[in-house]
C-alpha cells in the first residue's frame, strides 16, 4: 500500500511517497516509490510495551481521529550482528491507513497531545 509522506523522514527528506511490505509479524520494509531507498521497520509492540502521546500537530497533519486506523513502526538500523541492530524508539513513523498518509514524529513532552493507544487497531 502506498502512503504520502506528510512530514519527512529524518535523513530522507526527498522521499515523498512510500510503500510498506509486511515481512512477518515483527518486520516490514518501507520502499521509496520514487527512488532506490529501502528501510527496515519493526512493529514496536512486539518488542516491548510501547506507548506515547501523539502530538496534536501530528493528529491534524495526518487527519487522525478517534476511529482512524493507524499503524506505528520504528526504523531499524541492521548491523552484521543482528543483536547490535538499533531500533529508533524516539522517532516512530505514524501511518494513517484510512487516508494513506505518513509522518515521522520526534517524541518529547509537550501540551496538546492524545494517547496513541486510542487510535490503534485491535
Amino acid at each position: 500500500m502506498k502512503y504520502e509522506i506528510k512530514k519527512s523522514i529524518l535523513g530522507f527528506e526527498n522521499i515523498k511517497e512510500v510503500e510498506i511490505e509486511e515481512v512477518d509479524d515483527v518486520f516490514s520494509t518501507l520502499k521509496a516509490v520514487d527512488g532506490d531507498i529501502t528501510l527496515t521497520l519493526v512493529n514496536p509492540y512486539v518488542l516491548k510495551e510501547y506507548s506515547f502521546d501523539l502530538p496534536k500537530a501530528a493528529q491534524i497533519l495526518l487527519d487522525i481521529k478517534k476511529d482512524t486506523k493507524v499503524l506505528v513502526y520504528n526504523i531499524v538500523i541492521i548491523k552484521d550482528d543482528l543483536k547490535e541492530s538499533i531500533v529508533s524508539f524516539k522517532a516512530p513513523l505514524i501511518f494513517n491507513k484510512d487516508n494513506h498518509t505518513c509522518a515521522q514524529i520526534i517524541l518529547n513532552e509537550e501540551e496538546g497531545v492524545a494517547k496513541l493507544g486510542d487510535f490503534l487497531e485491535d
